[in-house]
């Protein structure tokens, strides 16, 4: 087992990394919560068999990655369904409160990509990993990231130019001047 002193500073350096990484994934903060609990139980459990105690960021992000993966795949097969509609007991929230919400708008894109192309995006982009941190941690090539980095910037783009955002407004997209895309 790993001495409880080194566990926790584990968990001080990476907790709100692998929480917006999860975030990014499942959409939810409870799902992300989830997902974070269960990597540290996990590592709490087998991190003492990383040989390379420098790799144990990687080592997060991977298991981080497939619990979503098994969790997806388990929801895909067996989805929650309500029993109690309560969906007419909602507050009604007036939509100019969202116009103003830039994030929330470029969230809600990216959450409209596909999988292959929002993963990369968010962990070179959110995460600040390299090119091969991301290839290691997804288990392809390096040509493979760099192809679907491209690819999901240009649909993430065509997303914020020309498309709506879901409460109907138009969502204006200019980058920087001097900025290189």
């Amino acid at each position: 087992m790993i001495p409880d002193q080194t566990f926790q500073r584990l968990v001080d350096l990476h907790y709100g990394a692998l929480f917006r990484f999860g975030l990014s994934l499942a959409g939810s903060s409870d799902a992300a919560s989830d997902l974070v609990q269960q990597t540290f139980f996990l590592w709490a459990e087998k991190g003492h068999q990383l040989r390379d105690p420098s790799k144990a960021k990687s080592w997060l992000f991977t298991t981080l990655y497939r619990e979503y993966l098994t969790t997806y795949r388990r929801n895909v097969k067996h989805p929650l369904v309500e029993l109690d509609d309560t969906t007419g007991e909602l507050p009604v929230v007036d939509p100019a409160v969202f116009a103003n919400l830039d994030g929330s708008t470029v969230v809600a894109a990216l959450h409209r990509l596909d999988e292959v192309f929002r993963v990369p995006l968010t962990l070179f982009y959110l995460q600040d990993l390299s090119y091969k941190e991301i290839a290691e941690l997804l288990e392809m090539p390096i040509g493979t990231v760099m192809s679907r980095l491209s690819r999901g910037k240009e649909q993430l783009r065509a997303l914020l130019t020309a498309g709506t955002g879901e409460n109907g407004n138009i969502v204006q997209f200019e980058p920087r001047k001097g900025a290189v895309s």
